[in-house]
């Protein structure tokens, strides 16, 4: 496994948790009339530095890669969401697009980091 000794070493878990409370930010300020979008669109970002932690924490190369496909899968998803929320006009074109840019930089990493992972001869810390 990469040099990580935890899961906050991780840069994608960091982007990650940087976009999260920037949606949470947004979220507080101009979500007022549409909480179950609020529910999906937090729970979203959330998942995407809570799939890479957990991916890391099981120890293994292979389950890490199992969740850090789910959080690219997760940042997806909530980059379609930022688009239903500008097409109901919660979030402007320049809210979307600083985080959407956020997200696909944070898919990019999730993905340099799965093909790392699975190029390494290493199985994983729980392996050691």
């Amino acid at each position: 496994m990469a040099t990580f000794e935890k899961f906050e070493d991780i840069g994608a878990w960091n982007k990650s948790r940087d976009l999260a409370k920037e949606i949470f930010s947004l979220i507080n300020k101009e979500f007022k009339n549409d909480q179950s979008l609020v529910w999906k669109i937090k729970k979203s970002a959330g998942s995407i530095m809570d799939n890479i932690a957990e991916g890391y924490g099981r120890g293994g190369n292979k389950e890490f890669i199992q969740f850090l496909s789910i959080a690219k899968g997760s940042s997806a998803e909530l980059r379609s969401k930022l688009y239903r929320s500008l097409d109901q006009e919660l979030i402007s074109e320049t809210e979307l697009e600083t985080l959407y840019k956020l997200s696909l930089e944070i898919s990019k990493m999730i993905h340099g980091l799965i093909q790392y992972l699975k190029s390494s001869e290493h199985k994983g810390y729980k392996f050691k």
